[in-house]
């Protein structure tokens, strides 16, 4: 029998095998995953090609080759909503655009070069306010392992704010290595290394806190509202925006970060067995 995750309405089984490789091939320290409009997965690892594009069948489609060096170091992926892909270039300190034919649009940050403000030293993530929220189309980026901040951009890549400091207090980060925002504005931040994840406004205020992770490591928010938490316990805990359990269940590895496609299956990667998780809603 496969073995099943959560509970309730939110109950997922096990696939394992689900990513369909040519013979030879390994998966080479996935670091990250996210998928498109059409239920593509864009893997995020650190070996070569450093993006695999799979289908919804788990079939390879597509490989993204290195080009004069970039990316260099796969953290995080995010798909925004016109199907641009972002990757999170973290030793490089860039934050890098991609149509979903692999061809760079966009590059945010000095490459090779940390800043101590806005940007970047050695940033983890990345999202797209979505459509409807006062932020809608804004980037904004969890600058995470040199700063302690969340900065914002335009779409086009014109900075206009940060907010964040390095502490354990309300608003203050260690390692903030995950950041989404929800459809009404709010933004939630993974704040890894003190164990909670931090909803601020949308002007970047802090609301309030929620405690009961072990080094949460991904935040992702689906069309319907459905915040998911990846920590290091391993599990995934699944909430309402407003903070209400609604389903946890162990992962099998601590995975990296978590995604969603369009009929709920869930999506993880395991960094140290170089894998890519996946559940299937049951």
């Amino acid at each position: 029998m496969p073995a099943t995750i959560g509970m309730g309405n939110y109950r997922y089984e096990y696939r394992p095998d689900w990513a369909n490789l040519p013979s030879g091939m390994d998966l080479q320290a996935p670091s990250a995953v996210a998928v498109d409009s059409q239920d593509n997965l864009y893997v995020f690892q650190r070996g070569d090609p450093p993006v695999l594009v799979f289908d919804r069948d788990g079939e390879l489609v597509a490989q993204w080759q290195r080009k004069n060096g970039v990316p260099t170091d796969a953290h995080l992926v995010y798909v925004g909503p016109d199907d641009g892909v972002y990757l999170a270039d973290r030793d490089a300190h860039q934050i890098l655009k991609y149509t979903p034919d692999g061809e760079l649009v966009m590059s945010l940050g000095t490459r090779d070069r940390a800043e101590l403000q806005a940007p970047f030293n050695h940033p983890a993530d990345m999202c797209v306010a979505p459509a409807g929220s006062p932020q809608a189309g804004d980037i904004f980026v969890a600058d995470g392992y040199g700063n302690s901040s969340v900065h914002r951009f335009s779409a086009s890549g014109d900075y206009i704010s940060s907010f964040g400091d390095p502490g354990s207090g309300p608003g203050e980060f260690r390692v903030p290595h995950s950041v989404r925002v929800s459809p009404d504005g709010r933004i939630y931040v993974a704040d890894r290394e003190n164990n909670r994840v931090q909803i601020f406004s949308p002007q970047g205020d802090f609301i309030e806190e929620w405690t009961d992770f072990k080094k949460p490591m991904g935040v992702h928010i689906d069309g319907a509202g459905t915040v998911y938490v990846t920590d290091q316990v391993p599990r995934i805990s699944i909430l309402s925006l407003d903070g209400k359990l609604l389903a946890r269940g162990r992962t099998f590895e601590q995975s990296h970060n978590v995604y969603t496609d369009s009929t709920g299956n869930i999506y993880g990667a395991d960094v140290a067995h170089g894998r890519v998780q996946v559940f299937r809603k049951i």
